[in-house]
């Protein structure tokens, strides 16, 4: 394979997963991590992708602040299958906290309980979506509100977090890095992010693949402070090998229109 032919066969793997691991490209193209190394390192200084920590990925990591309806456009099925995992977790008369997120609202679209439910949220969408279900008692936390997330940041909603105790926090993220941990885009929702974290006995990540390697501006925690991961069946299985050695739980979400096509 030619330098040009194995540049265009590492671009077009990364358009389809989003981002790759150094060690899975040498695989797959038979070369050494060397060699993989230097042909990343070129294809960065021409700018068509981003060197991570041991990885590459399409865009850039230090993500910037986009609008709420720019992301519910970005991976809609994966983002769907991985909702639809959550809310199989949520048991009778359960009390939850909802983070923001598009991949919240996805999960709000699934929680349909029998029994009664308690839920606690930033985000002004999921209690629209929770709303319309009336065994379903919303505590919506205050504060000021982001435009660009329709969520409330703030102290008042640290405070309010205080006199509360949930079995679960669902929350989503901008970026995981498996050496930085946790990252959102803004530091007052990665605040809020850590008092939910502190009022939930487990934290369960929800995000889709294409945010491993990825970095946000604002830290939320490291991976030590969270319990489980739900993405979907595009993420690395040398990622998966590396959270699951960390003592992470990961549920690989299949999606819909894949179970469907298969029955």
């Amino acid at each position: 394979m030619t330098l040009a032919e194995r540049h265009n066969t590492i671009l077009e793997l990364l358009k389809q997963r989003g981002s790759i691991l150094v060690s899975d490209l040498a695989e797959i193209l038979k070369v050494s991590s060397v060699t993989i190394r230097k042909d990343l390192t070129l294809l960065e200084e021409k700018k068509m992708l981003y060197r991570t920590h041991g990885s590459a990925i399409l865009i850039n990591p230090y993500i910037n602040d986009r609008n709420v309806s720019e992301k519910e456009k970005l991976n809609p099925e994966e983002k769907q299958a991985i909702g639809k995992a959550a809310a199989s977790l949520i048991i009778p008369d359960d009390s939850i906290i909802i983070a923001s997120g598009t991949t919240m609202f996805f999960l709000a679209r699934e929680i349909k309980p029998s029994d009664h439910l308690t839920v606690i949220t930033s985000s002004i969408n999921v209690t629209s979506i929770l709303t319309r279900q009336h065994n379903i008692d919303i505590i919506q936390l205050g504060g000021l509100v982001r435009n660009s997330s329709v969520s409330v940041v703030s102290e008042y909603a640290v405070k309010m977090l205080e006199n509360f105790s949930c079995s679960k926090l669902f929350i989503g993220v901008d970026g995981i890095d498996p050496n930085y941990g946790l990252t959102t885009t803004n530091l007052l929702e990665a605040s809020l992010n850590r008092a939910m974290i502190q009022a939930a006995q487990k934290t369960i990540v929800l995000t889709d693949s294409s945010k491993f390697g990825r970095r946000g501006f604002g830290k939320i925690c490291g991976l030590e402070a969270i319990d489980q991961i739900i993405t979907d069946d595009k993420v690395s299985p040398l990622i998966v090998k590396d959270l699951e050695e960390r003592g992470i739980e990961i549920t690989i979400a299949p999606q819909l229109h894949k179970t469907q096509d298969s029955i």
